[in-house]
């Protein structure tokens, strides 16, 4: 687009900013609770909240505290959340069985969640890392992540979860073709409602690290990612792996992380026309909050501003611990 405009005086573009309703009224792009998707984790136990240090604000919650977070995301109109197991080692195998156990508590607070506040949309976590006792996303053999058998594994664990009641499968695991593996098997099992909202472009980002804590894989990851996740320095590769997803049946793509990644978030929307999300991870939260907690930033206004950042870059919602302040914060009127 080549705007056309008159030259000085008779262009002045301070003049579309001299109130907030004229600025209203000119606004490009704006942020809603609509946009929301709030990341929860669930941890065994009873009546346990528990702190995650690196994460200002956020838990590990039991089923029955997640349920009570759930009821919360609904009254404050956030339309989704999205649940991710904490376990200990001493939960964590070897043939990573727990992930598709019907009864592991992800699945357990899918079915209480369903049954509190149906309404609300439950998006789940694919991948093999928190039930793994290696720390990564798919089996390992002979130090090698293996693709086609972790597919056969991450199958089974999206089957469960679609039992349980999950309304939108989350595969964060990179493997080569899974999304065409749980299409075909979610469809033959009668899931042809379920949705599929693909990691696609997940990179080997250093700013998971807070995220790592928070599901207890810190502990258990031997070497590192870059083996099926994404080189933080490739671009055009992200617009393949979104065109092959989108072709094996995902219904929407994520960019993963979020901020520093905002020009393949607007590639990706440019070019696929597809529901595109980010997920504005644990590393952008905590340094936000941390700069927030010091004094060095209005922590609320750059809340929002990283968030509206998302929307300028094309995409239609956003994975974000902040979700619940930024309801709060939009029902307010701020």
């Amino acid at each position: 687009m080549r705007p056309t405009q008159a030259a000085y005086p008779a262009a002045r573009f301070r003049r579309a900013r001299q109130s907030p309703a004229i600025r209203g009224l000119v606004r490009e792009n704006s942020f809603g609770v609509e946009d929301l998707i709030w990341p929860l984790f669930v941890r065994s136990g009873d009546a346990i909240e528990e702190p995650v240090p690196s994460m200002p604000g956020v838990m590990r919650r039991s089923v029955d505290k997640v349920v009570e977070a759930a009821i919360e995301a609904a009254d404050l109109g956030i339309p989704a959340i999205c649940l991710f197991p904490y376990t200990g080692i001493e939960e964590r195998t070897e043939d990573c069985a727990g992930a598709w156990d019907p009864d592991n508590h992800a699945n357990r607070a899918i079915r209480a969640i369903k049954a509190a506040v149906p309404q609300i949309a439950v998006m789940t976590d694919v991948a093999l890392d928190t039930y793994n006792i290696n720390g990564h996303d798919g089996f390992v053999e002979n130090g090698e992540i293996v693709n086609d058998r972790t597919i056969e594994a991450l199958v089974r664990m999206t089957l469960a979860q679609a039992e349980a009641g999950a309304d939108i499968i989350g595969p964060s695991d990179m493997m080569d073709g899974r999304i065409g593996a749980m299409r075909g098997a979610l469809e033959q099992a009668g899931h042809s409602n379920v949705m599929i909202l693909s990691y696609a472009a997940k990179y080997a980002s250093a700013f998971y690290g807070p995220f790592r804590d928070a599901v207890g894989a810190s502990a258990a990851l031997t070497g590192d990612k870059k083996t099926y996740q994404m080189d933080p320095a490739n671009s055009d590769e992200a617009l393949r792996l979104v065109e092959r997803d989108l072709s094996e049946g995902a219904d929407m793509v994520m960019v993963k992380p979020g901020m520093p990644y905002l020009d393949i978030c607007r590639r990706v929307k440019d070019a696929f026309g597809a529901p595109t999300f980010a997920y504005q991870v644990s590393g952008e939260y905590a340094m936000i909050q941390a700069a927030a907690q010091h004094g060095w930033i209005d922590g609320d206004r750059v809340m929002m501003e990283s968030l509206m950042a998302f929307k300028r870059a094309g995409c239609d919602g956003v994975l974000t611990y902040f979700a619940p302040a930024v309801a709060r914060r939009l029902r307010d009127g701020g």
